[in-house]
């Protein structure tokens, strides 16, 4: 047991340290020793966990797409309405993509043309998008005329730019008031009337980001 558990702290130092210098460097440009050292450990205890740096840059997309999860999960009935959660989780993962290097990262990894990538965090947050604008228009909030799928591309190549953008630097990219100023652009041609006027463009709740956890263990 304490070997399981000095096995899975060293794997989770390791996936968080790439996670920086992921982030800092880039995939190309980071180097195993680099990530190690960060790690305060050996490049033996390295390559205990991962057998090559793809390997660890999917360990840490894996573990982004976790917390990804996390702020993407379906409200049942007593949560709030699809449109509603949809502006509240945009500015969720911008808080994330802000706070959160293992999030950073992931995204940057999945969007990475130079590897073989381990998930694909941005189709993902695609398939997520469509299936709340599906639910959006079930519920009658999607304005006349509007295709649940080209509003899903629409959104996507917004996110996913001001991610991008962001990770040069400029955090205002990723910030709380350019993604209000996003939907208070978007939502009068997205929205029905009736649902427009409830939508709060800056979100509804407390947008705290991905919270901190311990990355899981593979079962």
């Amino acid at each position: 047991m304490v070997k399981q558990e000095r096995a899975a702290r060293t794997r989770r130092s390791l996936i968080l340290a790439a996670a920086e210098v992921f982030a800092e460097e880039g995939f190309v440009s980071a180097s195993l020793t680099a990530i190690s050292r960060r790690a305060g450990v050996s490049n033996g205890a390295l390559h205990f966990h991962f057998d090559s740096k793809n390997g660890l840059a999917c360990g840490v997309e894996e573990e982004a797409a976790r917390r990804v999860r996390r702020l993407t999960v379906l409200a049942g009935a007593d949560g709030p309405p699809a449109l509603q959660l949809l502006v509240d989780s945009t500015h969720a993962l911008m808080r994330g993509l802000a706070d959160d290097v293992v999030v950073r990262a992931g995204f940057e990894l999945s969007g990475d043309l130079s590897r073989v990538t381990g998930v694909d965090l941005r189709g993902e947050w695609r398939c997520w998008i469509e299936t709340v604008l599906q639910r959006a228009a079930a519920q009658g909030a999607l304005a006349d005329g509007v295709s649940y799928a080209d509003a899903a591309s629409a959104i996507l190549a917004a996110t996913v730019g001001f991610q991008v953008l962001g990770a040069r630097g400029d955090k205002d990219w990723i910030s709380r008031r350019t993604l209000t100023g996003f939907w208070e652009l978007m939502l009068p041609r997205l929205a029905a009337r009736d649902a427009l006027d409830t939508v709060v463009t800056c979100g509804s709740r407390c947008v705290v980001g991905v919270p901190e956890v311990p990355v899981e263990e593979p079962v």
